[in-house]
């Protein structure tokens, strides 16, 4: 590989993004963040996020940004949608080089250094996957959200909310838990709940699970939270039939929801080798060795 080129890693969901600069041995350079690049949110978007954190990234090192220097390795929310991923890379600016993978696949990496291993990635959405011991890598979850993600922010978020709506119209207590997502939304009835919920996406419903973990004690939180739990289990469950394999809890949740996770699986749970942005630079160097070849 020419020296002269550097390795990016990203890892781009529904919240932020974040890039890891290194140098053509995978080195690390600096680091930076940005806004959401999940290509859910729209390819344009996702391209703006990632540029402005490579552009941070290149100016914490003291380099010009040069795309036909980069070689690109993107862990992304929503690459399992082909028409998302076709556009993406058809917007690409012009690199080196560009590997793209669900975020899955460059949490899995990370996690466990790419050795066996389960990981269940909990952000604004969710996905598990594993790598099993043939080198073969399955997924489960990850159908986005409104419908699917399970355990994650935006599922939280889309459930939690509830409890501000029934005590805005009488059917809940207008308790501590109610002001505080009322507060977060800035609603103080239900008209103004409605105008929020409409333009509400999945950003916006993730934000609110902070506030259940805030407010864990609460009878409706702890339900809730549980319920994330016994979703985790179900993954680590299918990924793992054999249940032998470790299991790291990646992604903003992942410390939150870990004691809500069945004991069956704790004696399992490990923290990540590494998150999904040094994934990402994994999946550059591979895409760079590829390039070499």
């Amino acid at each position: 590989m020419n020296n002269d080129f550097f390795l990016i890693g990203i890892d781009g969901g529904g919240t932020g993004t974040r890039v890891v600069l290194g140098d053509s041995q995978g080195r690390d350079l600096s680091q930076a963040a940005s806004g959401p690049s999940g290509l859910g949110l729209g390819i344009e978007r996702a391209w703006q996020s990632i540029e402005a954190g490579c552009v941070e990234a290149f100016a914490r090192a003291g380099i010009a940004l040069d795309w036909s220097r980069c070689v690109l390795g993107c862990g992304l929310a929503g690459a399992n949608n082909r028409d998302w991923l076709a556009e993406f890379r058809a917007r690409s600016p012009a690199l080196a080089g560009l590997a793209v993978e669900q975020d899955s696949f460059t949490t899995l990496l990370g996690a466990h250094g790419g050795e066996p291993g389960v990981i269940v990635a909990l952000g604004t959405g969710s996905v598990a996957a594993v790598l099993d011991r043939d080198g073969e890598c399955r997924v489960v979850s990850g159908y986005g959200f409104p419908s699917g993600d399970e355990a994650s922010g935006a599922w939280l978020g889309l459930r939690i909310i509830v409890h501000a709506q029934h005590a805005l119209d009488g059917r809940g207590p207008h308790d501590e838990l109610a002001q505080a997502l009322l507060a977060h939304v800035g609603a103080h009835d239900p008209d103004s709940l409605v105008v929020w919920l409409c333009a509400a996406n999945q950003t916006a419903y993730a934000r609110l699970a902070r506030i259940a973990v805030e407010h864990r004690t609460h009878p409706f939180a702890a339900r809730l939270l549980g319920e994330a739990g016994a979703e985790v289990g179900k993954m680590i469950a299918a990924l793992d039939p054999s249940g032998t394999l470790p299991v790291a809890l990646c992604g903003g949740l992942g410390v939150p929801l870990r004691e809500y996770v069945p004991q069956i699986y704790q004696a399992r749970l490990r923290e990540p080798l590494a998150d999904s942005a040094h994934g990402g630079l994994q999946l550059a160097q591979r895409e760079a060795a590829r390039l070499a070849s």
